[in-house]
């Protein structure tokens, strides 16, 4: 059986789950990256120094969440972090947004996420080191961000969970924080602001420090939640913005 620590990192084939991905492996994890396109996990695997393991899975698969945890557990021994990164969004004026886009945004975003973390929580009680979980919260949790309703709506949740999970686990020897990414460079975000540049002017002129986050900030500050360094720290979302929500 593997003695090195196990993190789970949903959608961890690109941006910033990979970011997290290669913090991880380099702190020693054997580290499973989860993602629905089979070639982009493969080619994450190639760039993660370390023990990298892919798992070709996709959130919306709900019911088949519980196998798979399970299945982990059998093979690795123990899930001593779960990063919840996985996520989709949808940018749509709100009167357009239809009842199926919305469920289909809080299926991923949210319901998906409880039953990943509920499964995962299973085998952490099982554990005598318990475990550690970070979700990836979003600004669109902290601000009113127009045509974004769905995914305002889900990572809002997010946090309410992150806070509901962290009073009841606990006490049981398991964290539960969340992280909030500010205008990070990606090469999904990139596209999407340079192709607005009033949106990228109004992101950059409101952040104190003046220019895009990278990858690994967030990666670095997911990891420190999970890490003993953070022993006394849960329940929280941590803003990697530079500064942007006290930005006048």
């Amino acid at each position: 059986m593997n003695q090195s620590k196990v993190v789970l990192i949903t959608g961890g084939s690109s941006g910033i789950g990979l970011a997290i991905a290669q913090r991880f492996s380099h702190e020693g994890y054997t580290t499973i990256i989860t993602g629905r396109n089979l070639d982009k996990l493969n080619d994450a695997a190639a760039v993660i120094a370390g023990k990298v393991v892919i798992k070709q899975f996709d959130m919306d698969w709900i019911d088949q969440i519980p196998e798979f945890v399970q299945s982990i557990y059998q093979e690795y021994g123990s899930i001593d972090v779960l990063i919840n990164n996985a996520g989709i969004n949808q940018k749509k004026p709100f009167v357009e947004v239809t009842n199926e886009d919305f469920e289909s945004i809080i299926k991923t975003n949210t319901t998906a996420i409880f039953a990943l973390s509920r499964e995962v929580v299973k085998v952490m009680l099982q554990q005598e080191s318990r475990g550690n979980i970070v979700h990836i919260s979003s600004m669109a949790a902290k601000y009113g961000i127009p045509k974004v309703i769905s995914y305002s709506a889900a990572k809002t949740a997010l946090e309410g969970m992150t806070r509901a999970m962290a009073v009841e686990l606990s006490p049981m020897g398991i964290r539960v924080n969340a992280v909030a990414p500010g205008f990070i460079r990606t090469p999904m975000s990139a596209k999407a602001l340079d192709s607005d540049p009033e949106r990228k002017n109004k992101a950059l002129s409101r952040t104190p420090m003046e220019k895009l986050g990278e990858t690994i900030d967030v990666a670095n500050a997911v990891y420190f939640l999970a890490s003993d360094q953070a022993s006394y720290i849960t329940g929280v979302s941590l803003r990697v913005d530079g500064g942007n929500a006290i930005g006048f």
